[in-house]
């Protein structure tokens, strides 16, 4: 079965101005903000709003893009390098969940994906922070993989309501 719509120009127009501003917002703010729970949280609502406004597929796509950018331009710290694949496994995780559970719930979509993405990376950041990271960065490089992600998924997840609400997405 295949799916056919048409846009107006107006409307492609629209949809282009939102996913290069969204697109902006990821790569760019982990150059200019260097504080975790701020980045994480704005990233996060990046990638709750891009669901409310694209397929699925285009919102993953955003949310590999700050990983891949931050590690091109050496933006990352090294010790969080080893961490790239699982970072952006997580925000598809995050992505597709919240897609399958926002259409029952919003918030219940939000603390799934919230929850879902904490549990894979903090699982994974355990594994990989024991055989690949020295002992001595090992625990802070445990505590960015935790709680905190946690934390700015949800902050961002009610921010992405805002907007939601606001009619600001749809």
């Amino acid at each position: 079965m295949e799916k056919s719509f048409s846009l107006t120009k107006k409307e492609i127009a629209k949809k282009t101005a939102v996913f290069s501003f969204l697109v902006g917002i990821a790569v760019l703010m982990p150059a200019f903000i260097h504080y975790q729970p701020i980045t994480g949280t704005i990233i996060n609502a990046t990638l709750f709003i891009a669901v409310l406004v694209f397929a699925p597929e285009i919102a993953v796509l955003i949310g590999l893009l700050p990983s891949v950018v931050a590690l091109g331009s050496g933006l990352l710290p090294a010790p969080l390098v080893p961490m790239i694949p699982f970072i952006m496994i997580s925000n598809t995780i995050l992505v597709l969940t919240f897609y399958f559970f926002k259409k029952k719930n919003f918030f219940a979509g939000v603390i799934a994906a919230s929850f879902l993405k904490f549990l894979f990376l903090f699982s994974a950041g355990s594994i990989v922070i024991n055989l690949l990271i020295k002992k001595e960065l090992a625990s802070q490089v445990a505590l960015m993989m935790s709680w905190p992600q946690l934390l700015t998924a949800l902050f961002g997840g009610l921010i992405a309501y805002f907007f939601y609400k606001a009619k600001l997405v749809k």
